[in-house]
C-alpha cells in the first residue's frame, strides 16, 4: 500500500467509540478553519445526523469507522473510512472509501490518518480506496477542492485549506476523477426561450414545478428518472432507493422552493428532473453551527436576503437526450429564480468526463470556476 500502515511517532489515531470523541470529531473543523472567513460552519445538528447510521445511507451500506488523530492530547485530524457493500455488489468491485477528512497543516498527521483509513478498508477486503466521497452517498461535500479557493462555498460544496491536495499526492493518491463547479450571473445567462418552446412542442413534453401536495407522486417520478438515466458505467453512482429519496425529501422540505425543482414529463411519463436550492450557506455563515438561542432568528432574517441558488441535480432519460429537455429544465428554473429575486447561481458538480453536460452548461453562459478532486489508491 505504499507507506506502511504504522503508527506515527507523537501522533495517536484512535477510533471514535464514545460520546466525547464523537463531539470532538464533529467540532474539529471549528479549530481547523479558525480565522478563515470563507469557511461556512455547518449546523451541528446536521453534523450529528450525518454520523447517525439510521439517517445516513452511506454509513448504513457497510462497515465503517470514524478516526480521530491526537497530538499532545489535542484533536488535530479526523477521517471516516468504510466499505460501501451495496455499491460494490452493484458494480462488481472491492473498493473502500474515505470521507470527512480534516487535518491541521502537518503532513505527519495526515499520514497517520491515511494509514488508519487504509488499514481499516484493506482488512475488510478492499483492493482500492477512493475519496473523499460524499459522506451521505449523495453530492454533498464530495472531493477535495483543488482550484477556486478564493470563492466562498455554496450549499453542500466542499471547502478545505489549500494544503490538502499536496497531502494526498505526497501519500501516493492519484486523481480518480475531477468534478467541476460552474458560476453564472442570471442576468447574463443566454436565454433560449423560443428554442425551448419549439423543442417542447416538437417532442411533446412539458416542465412542471414540484407539487408539494403530491410529494409522494413526484418523488416516485424522480426515482423513475434516476433509474432510467444513471449510466451503468458511472463508477461511483447507483440510483437511490425510494426510501432514500423520501428521506431526502423530508430533510429538504423546509429548505426547498418548489418552483426551483422541476420535472419534465411527456404525458404521464417523467423524462427529466432538475433540482436547485437556495444558497443557505449565506444564512449558515451567520449562525456558527447553532440554531439556539439566536440561530432561528438569524435564519429567518438572513433567509430573506439569499440572492443565489445552486443547481446540483440534472438527469434526463437517454431516449430524450439532445431533444432540448435539459435546456427546458434550465430555462424554467432560471425564469422562476429571476422571478423569486435570485441574481446568480452555481451549477455543481459536473464530472470532467461528462462532456455533454459541460457543453450544455457552457452554452447557457456557465463559467468553470472551481474544481473538486476525488483520489484513489491501490491497496496491495
Amino acid at each position: 500500500m505504499g507507506e506502511a500502515v504504522l503508527s506515527v511517532p507523537g501522533i495517536e489515531v484512535v477510533p471514535v467509540d464514545n460520546l466525547r470523541r464523537r463531539k470532538q470529531f464533529i467540532r474539529l473543523p471549528w479549530s481547523i478553519y479558525r480565522g478563515d472567513s470563507r469557511w461556512v460552519p455547518p449546523l451541528l445538528r446536521d453534523c450529528s445526523s450525518m454520523l447517525t447510521t439510521s439517517e445516513n445511507p452511506l454509513l448504513a451500506s457497510g462497515p465503517y469507522s470514524l478516526f480521530l488523530a491526537f497530538q499532545d492530547g489535542v484533536p488535530v485530524g479526523r477521517v471516516c473510512a468504510g466499505i460501501n457493500t451495496k455499491m460494490n455488489e452493484a458494480k462488481g468491485t472491492r473498493e473502500g472509501y474515505f470521507c470527512l477528512f480534516e487535518c491541521v497543516n502537518q503532513y505527519a498527521v495526515a499520514r497517520a490518518l491515511f494509514n488508519a483509513a487504509l488499514e481499516f478498508v484493506a482488512a475488510r477486503g478492499a483492493s482500492l480506496v477512493k475519496g473523499p466521497v460524499s459522506p451521505t452517498n449523495g453530492d454533498e461535500y464530495r472531493g477535495v477542492l483543488v482550484e477556486g479557493f478564493q470563492h466562498v462555498p455554496f450549499l453542500f460544496q466542499s471547502y478545505n485549506p489549500s494544503y490538502y491536495p499536496s497531502f494526498f499526492e505526497r501519500y501516493g493518491f492519484a486523481k480518480e476523477l475531477d468534478y467541476l463547479g460552474y458560476w453564472n450571473r442570471l442576468s447574463n445567462a443566454r436565454q433560449r426561450g423560443k428554442a425551448v418552446e419549439y423543442a417542447m412542442r416538437r417532442y411533446g413534453f412539458r416542465v412542471d414545478p414540484l407539487d408539494m401536495r403530491n410529494m409522494d407522486r413526484d418523488i416516485r417520478d424522480i426515482k423513475q428518472v434516476f433509474d432510467e438515466s444513471m449510466p451503468q458505467d458511472w463508477p461511483d453512482l447507483i440510483p437511490p432507493t425510494l426510501e432514500e429519496l423520501q428521506a431526502m425529501g423530508t430533510r429538504l422540505k423546509g429548505l426547498a422552493e418548489s418552483e426551483l425543482i422541476r420535472i419534465a414529463r411527456r404525458g404521464l411519463r417523467p423524462i427529466g428532473v432538475s433540482v436547485a436550492l437556495p444558497d443557505y450557506n449565506q444564512v449558515l455563515a451567520h449562525m456558527n453551527g447553532r440554531l439556539f438561542p439566536l440561530g432561528w432568528l438569524k435564519f429567518l432574517i438572513f433567509r430573506r436576503r439569499i440572492d443565489a441558488l445552486r443547481i446540483f441535480i440534472l438527469f434526463i432519460v437517454p431516449e430524450f437526450h439532445k431533444k432540448g429537455v435539459s435546456h427546458a429544465l434550465y430555462h424554467h428554473t432560471l425564469e422562476a429564480a429571476t422571478r423569486l429575486g435570485y441574481t446568480w447561481g452555481d451549477g455543481s458538480t459536473v464530472a470532467d468526463t461528462n462532456l455533454t453536460m459541460r457543453r450544455d452548461i457552457e452554452r447557457v453562459g456557465g463559467i468553470h470556476y472551481k474544481t473538486y478532486r476525488v483520489y484513489s489508491k491501490a491497496l496491495h
